[in-house]
């Protein structure tokens, strides 16, 4: 279950996939306690963010290729051509 409100600036951070299987999707087929709330996902494979033309990859996993990514969720996602790899510490 999750809880939300629209208040200030929303990020998620999840696990990318649940046992393989996507968790970013383009619909959602549950209630939502709030819609279109959301800035910025973080998953262990991208960070996306959220906006009016869709789910934009700002910075990829080092070790994961885009199609990778891609094959790993379900919504469509914009790769811009500046695509970043994340620094992890």
């Amino acid at each position: 279950m999750d809880l939300i409100t629209c208040a200030g600036k929303v990020i998620v951070a999840m696990e990318h996939t649940n046992k393989g299987d996507p968790k970013i999707f383009n619909k959602c087929s549950f209630p939502l306690t709030g819609v279109h709330c959301v800035d910025i996902i973080v998953t262990n494979l991208a960070l996306i963010e959220v906006t009016k033309e869709g789910l934009v990859v700002k910075e990829i996993a080092p070790d994961t290729t885009e199609e990778q990514l891609k094959a790993a969720t379900e919504a469509d996602l914009i790769i811009p051509n500046d695509l970043k790899v994340m620094s992890i510490y």
